[in-house]
């Protein structure tokens, strides 16, 4: 993700809450930060803001933020179920913008072969995601750092029907799982506060993902992106 706040804001129409800092990363990796994309209800109306938070949801009652590289993605099968998801996604979707992603193939030997997904026009990407707040219960009323932000990303195991001959197909190959992207249309679904059909908004951007994704483009790329320190244009 290295697209500038101010292009973000003009991208989905958001606004600020409050002055946020987001660096460019070509390698984002757990507890980094990330740009989400969520909805509040201001005065009855549905206002749409960007928010920076930490990749690794936090539930709110963890004891500490420890649990969030492991909740870096959400199985869209069970985030219903699942303790950790199942009120944010009731409540708490977010759309998460990227520029793409990495993904690993199992090569010869222990060797891994890493691939770069991104769509064909340039455009980004947005993830279907839920975002939650974390209190520290360490630091005092009214300090800036008490509240953390943080998302997950959904996930589907399974591509739909008729996927085998598209690009879901060879992501598949890749991975067993593959993070579930929006369009505009069902991204202004996703963020409404005011629809509260968890079931039908997780169906809906399931069914979507073909559409979404025909533009997609996989390349290979060097190894040297298995290294977070490794963070550069190039």
């Amino acid at each position: 993700m290295a697209r500038a706040v101010g292009d973000l804001l003009a991208d989905f129409d958001a606004q600020l809450e409050e002055e946020v800092h987001l660096p460019p990363s070509w390698n984002v990796a757990p507890t980094d930060a990330v740009p989400i994309v969520l909805e509040r209800l201001i005065d009855d109306d549905p206002v749409r803001q960007l928010h920076v938070a930490r990749w690794g949801l936090v539930p709110s009652w963890a004891k500490d933020p420890g649990i969030g590289p492991k909740m870096i993605n959400a199985r869209s099968e069970t985030v219903l179920e699942k303790p950790a998801f199942r009120k944010a996604v009731k409540s708490r979707r977010c759309a998460v913008p990227a520029d793409g992603y990495y993904e690993w193939k199992q090569g010869t030997g222990k060797a891994k072969q890493p691939y770069y997904v991104h769509p064909g026009q340039g455009s980004g990407l947005v993830f279907a995601g839920l975002y939650e707040w974390w209190k520290d219960p360490s630091k005092a009323e009214g300090d800036p750092g008490r509240w953390m932000l943080s998302t997950s990303i959904l996930t589907a195991d399974t591509p739909p029907p008729g996927a085998e001959s598209t690009i879901f197909g060879k992501l598949t190959a890749l991975h067993d799982r593959v993070p579930l992207p929006m369009d505009r249309a069902t991204m202004a679904s996703w963020l409404d506060p005011q629809i509260d059909d968890a079931a039908f908004l997780v169906d809906l951007v399931r069914a979507r993902v073909l559409d979404v994704a025909a533009d997609w483009h996989v390349d290979s790329v060097g190894t040297e992106v298995g290294n977070v320190r490794n963070n550069s244009r190039n």
